[in-house]
């Protein structure tokens, strides 16, 4: 059926409900009584009720929360629904006191302060960050009950900072350098190793996310922005940068972001995230309203560039259709999808998969295991399989 047609019977089919509703109950007239006062800080609707899945947790603090990415829309993640992963809890941290250390194999180790990083030209980037282990547990087959719970370790937000290779000037770069091994302020002391040519490239030392401070749980007051890169190397509360000759092989890049291939080689400092797409609706936990037009809508991103492209199938995969990208189209950036579907009623099974623009395809589950086993942890990034059964009723499979 052509988009024409379809509102032209929607329309009728509206009308026809109209006809038969019962009269709603009274509403407030609010143009009656005088609203609230403006607010210091303005506040989310008491109607709206999205909020962060929270991972349970043996800690004493929960560890991870999970971004709604079936109730949002756009590419931008509102600050306050933006996944957070940390290791030692969320510090609290004045920026008046807090400090950033850069040595090693630099000509001038200097210590800086939030001001004096804030005097250097400010640089903004728009792109994506993504847990290494987000969908973890589809490596064993179904888990997540909706996709909040599948994929929530992704968001994007713009980013407001210093380039670190602005900063790396100021110090004097020896030849001898090879690495910066970045050091957060938190219990953990998240500590990881990132190549110099990255860092002279496009890495961000963001004190800013989405116009405003950076949150607590996002590294406040400053943080490492790394684009395309794997999430715990966007190092939070970044206190410490050692330029030195070689990786540093820290605990967060040995016995833990590593993934373990079949034979027992370990796949160590596997940094860019890959191609990755998913339905958000219809998805999981999800119900159709009935057979006919449904839209289908979802996001696609990775880590090497821009989304080329999105193909969807709506019969588990034996015939794929283009989806329409929607703008913006940016590198390293969530993109939005679309696809116009009329849903005969039956049984099937939908799902998406990326292109980015090197070629790289996002594999199948199948294909994905059958490069790297099923002793991995992190950077699944395979198509997922939404079920619609005949009542409309949507499952993770």
């Amino acid at each position: 059926m052509s988009r024409r047609r379809f509102l032209r019977s929607a329309r009728n089919l509206f009308a026809g409900f109209a006809g038969g509703l019962a009269a709603p109950a009274k509403a407030l007239d609010t143009t009656k009584t005088q609203g609230a006062p403006a607010r210091e800080y303005g506040n989310r609707s008491r109607f709206e009720k999205i909020k962060r899945y929270i991972t349970p947790s043996r800690h004493p603090s929960a560890t991870a929360s999970w971004t709604p990415l079936g109730d949002l829309h756009g590419i931008i993640t509102p600050s306050a629904l933006h996944y957070e992963r940390h290791h030692g809890g969320i510090p609290d941290i004045d920026p008046a006191e807090h400090k950033l250390l850069i040595h090693g194999e630099v000509e001038t180790p200097l210590i800086f302060t939030l001001k004096d990083i804030k005097r250097f030209p400010a640089e903004h980037r728009i792109c994506f960050l993504e847990c290494s282990g987000n969908s973890y547990p589809e490596w064993h087959g179904p888990s997540g009950k909706n996709v909040q719970q599948t994929h929530g370790l992704t968001s994007t937000s713009d980013w407001a900072g210093v380039s670190l290779a602005t900063v790396l000037q100021e110090v004097g770069i020896k030849e001898s350098a090879k690495w910066v091994v970045a050091e957060g302020a938190d219990g953990a002391a998240m500590t990881r190793s990132v190549p110099l040519s990255k860092c002279l490239d496009d890495v961000l030392l963001a004190y800013s996310q989405n116009g405003e401070a950076l949150r607590p749980e996002q590294g406040y007051p400053l943080r490492l922005i790394v684009p395309g890169f794997e999430g715990s190397i966007h190092v939070k509360w970044l206190r410490r940068l050692k330029v030195t000759n070689e990786p540093y092989y820290t605990r967060e890049e040995t016995s833990k972001y590593t993934d373990l291939m079949p034979g027992g080689i370990a796949r160590e400092f596997s940094f860019e995230m890959e191609a990755k797409s998913v339905i958000t609706s219809p998805s999981a936990s999800q119900k159709l309203n009935g057979k006919g037009y449904q839209q289908i809508r979802g996001i696609a991103w990775s880590g090497r560039g821009r989304v080329k492209g999105v193909e969807v199938s709506t019969d588990d995969g034996k015939s794929w259709q283009e989806a329409t990208l929607q703008g913006p189209i940016l590198p390293i950036c969530h993109t939005r999808f679309v696809f116009d579907w009329q849903w005969n009623g039956e049984q099937t099974t939908i799902m998406s998969r990326c292109i980015d623009e090197t070629g790289y395809t996002q594999p199948t589950r199948d294909e994905l295991i059958a490069k790297r086993g099923k002793h991995s942890f992190y950077h699944y990034n395979a198509i997922q399989r939404w079920r619609v059964d005949n009542d409309g009723r949507v499952h993770n499979v």
